[in-house]
């Protein structure tokens, strides 16, 4: 009997982790680190506090699983979208892409990214401890290509604040630039003609002279 219980246990608790995890990234992208309370996303679960502590010890814990949970999944995203190209800027646009993707579907994951940009206290000394593998990952496309003369010489980081970065305004902006500019990130032909743009800047920023 206890065999069978086991693994209804762990589903249990492997369901209300999960629960957490979502119920706190929409909070902290929401509020912010410093304004969300453990609080708030017991009561968006339908729990109490100490279920939470039971899974996070505390809220930088919970906070630090909910960051984790997004470059991960990020990655991964990344990494299976980029996988069948085999030139340069095919990589470079597939990944772009991947990315934008991404933050669409997830904008919470963008807000919390773009939080994490203007205040690194969440992360205290290692700003890049979660974001590394994305990082990582346009660093790779951009080396490879420069190596095989494909691209120009360029800084990854100077693609990722010129043309990537632009993403998570793109996503994030939708409602906060006014009534008359409002969109919907989600709406088929934005999305396109903005996709369009960003391959358009990636282009002219890594094509050789």
């Amino acid at each position: 009997m206890n065999s069978i219980r086991q693994p209804a246990r762990q589903a249990r608790g492997d369901a209300t982790r999960r629960a957490i995890l979502e119920a706190a990234e929409r909070i902290f992208a929401e509020a912010g680190y410093a304004a969300a309370r453990l609080e708030d996303v017991a009561q968006a679960v339908g729990i109490r506090r100490p279920s939470i502590v039971y899974h996070f010890p505390g809220k930088q814990e919970l906070y630090d699983a909910v960051e984790s949970d997004i470059f991960a999944s990020m990655h991964a995203f990344a990494a299976e979208r980029t996988a069948g190209e085999a030139d340069a800027m095919g990589r470079l646009t597939a990944l772009l892409d991947a990315w934008l993707d991404f933050l669409v579907n997830r904008p919470t994951a963008a807000r919390i990214i773009q939080r994490l940009i203007a205040d690194v206290g969440p992360r205290g000394g290692n700003p890049v401890e979660f974001s590394e593998t994305a990082l990582a990952d346009i660093e790779a496309i951009v080396k490879a290509g420069v190596d095989t003369g494909a691209f120009r010489p360029i800084q990854p980081i100077h693609l990722v604040n010129a043309v990537a970065g632009g993403a998570l305004f793109y996503v994030c902006n939708g409602r906060q630039l006014g009534a008359a500019r409002a969109y919907d990130p989600a709406d088929s032909v934005e999305l396109a003609g903005f996709r369009a743009l960003v391959h358009r800047l990636a282009r002219a920023a890594v094509t050789p002279a």
